[in-house]
């Protein structure tokens, strides 16, 4: 009992502490973290034109089936499928020598039936010469006159049964109503087919392919946009106006090909909210083919200009879209900018933005706000620029576009 009573901690616990002191002071500080490098690079001010894409297909302005308007067999079809043929070339032609034997029986009806109008006439002139001097009755009078009028009758009807005989034979004849490129042989040589209207054989279709059509189908706002383009044009609509439409295909990009709007429809779809508008475009090499899905922009402003930035400097946080800036000191500042329209890979900065301003164009994921850097300026590329410029001009397409107008180029 008596050494529990003597037992003194008091300069135990001193001697931790002085080590625990002594263990938290040899700890070594944290290192402050160097500035990072990053890229930066000045907006440029460009002209530009702000424009609507959509999705739409291609369509020909004049679709043909060609069918047979006589019945009778195919002996002939000297074309090539799927190639350009020219409005009245021959396609199909049916056995003529039915046809034929019916016209020649057709005309010798018709010189049956005037043989008997010169003979019917000759009794009536001679009758009303001698009806006057009561050497023939009035009777044998009427009759001879009547039997003049029928015999004209009758070749009447005889001349009318000659010419239908005339154009069946001609029928025999199947030629392209059209010009366009044709499509397979769906009834070839050797086989029958039927004609007429109600049961006529349809042997094969022909497009045409230049110009060409593109149906698109625009919201109501963006068609009421054009709306206004085209009054601030002086024009009624947007047809007259004949705004410029660029289209590719599914393997092309850049849009190279040139067209106009010709028509917009005359009511919105109420289901969808839609426009449906149409674009004109010239094909002489044929490429456009019908059915196609294409891809179209429409200038939906004027020519204005706009400071431009890489999109890719642009960040996101929640609803707010900001820019790093690196200003005085290399100091990055956060900036909440409002965006413009997209450029292909440029985006116009409408507010928050000033020309000269650094902003941070790579590296944002090692920059924040307040953190020094060190910047390294690098230059828009040019390619993108090219691609503002190049949208910035707008096309002039160089013909009119009638829907009767065919090329005819290809072999």
């Amino acid at each position: 009992m008596s050494s529990i009573r003597n037992f003194r901690p008091a300069p135990l616990f001193a001697a931790l502490l002085t080590l625990l002191a002594a263990g938290c002071q040899a700890r070594p500080a944290m290192p402050t973290r160097p500035p990072v490098r990053v890229s930066v690079s000045l907006p440029v001010e460009r002209e530009v034109i702000r424009w609507n894409q959509y999705s739409g297909y291609l369509s020909s302005p004049q679709t043909a089936d060609v069918k047979a308007r006589v019945s009778g067999l195919i002996v002939q079809a000297p074309f090539r499928e799927g190639t350009l043929v020219h409005q009245g070339d021959l396609l199909f032609r049916i056995d003529p020598r039915p046809f034929q034997a019916d016209l020649d029986n057709k005309q010798a009806a018709v010189a049956q039936a005037k043989a008997a109008v010169g003979y019917a006439k000759l009794q009536y002139q001679r009758y009303s010469a001698l009806v006057n001097s009561h050497v023939v009755s009035a009777e044998n009078y009427d009759n001879a006159k009547a039997t003049y009028l029928q015999a004209q009758a009758a070749l009447e009807a005889a001349q009318a049964a000659l010419e239908s005989s005339r154009l069946n034979l001609q029928w025999t004849e199947v030629r392209a109503p059209i010009a366009g490129r044709i499509s397979r042989i769906n009834v070839t040589v050797g086989n029958l087919v039927n004609g007429g209207s109600a049961q006529a054989t349809t042997l094969t279709t022909i497009v045409s392919i230049d110009p060409i059509y593109c149906y698109l189908n625009v919201p109501e706002g963006d068609a009421l946009r054009y709306q206004e383009i085209a009054l601030e044009e002086k024009h009624a609509n947007v047809a007259q106006a004949k705004e410029p439409c660029d289209l590719q295909l599914e393997n092309e990009s850049g849009f190279p090909h040139h067209g106009l709007i010709d028509f917009i429809d005359n009511q919105v779809d109420v289901s969808t909210g839609t426009v449906q508008l149409r674009c004109v475009l010239a094909n002489p090499t044929g490429l456009l083919i019908p059915g196609l899905f294409a891809l179209a922009h429409i200038p939906a402003s004027g020519r204005y200009r706009a400071l431009l930035i890489p999109d890719a400097a642009v960040n996101t946080d929640q609803n707010e879209r900001y820019l790093l800036i690196v200003g005085r000191d290399n100091i990055v500042e956060r900036r909440p900018v409002t965006l413009g329209a997209l450029f292909g890979d440029l985006r116009a900065i409408t507010q928050g933005l000033k020309p000269g301003e650094r902003v941070i164009v790579e590296g944002m994921q090692f920059a924040s706000a307040g953190s020094k850097v060190i910047p390294h300026q690098v230059p828009i590329p040019a390619q993108a620029l090219a691609l503002v410029e190049r949208e910035a001009r707008l096309p002039q397409t160089q013909f009119d576009p009638p829907v009767s107008r065919q090329s005819g180029a290809l072999p």
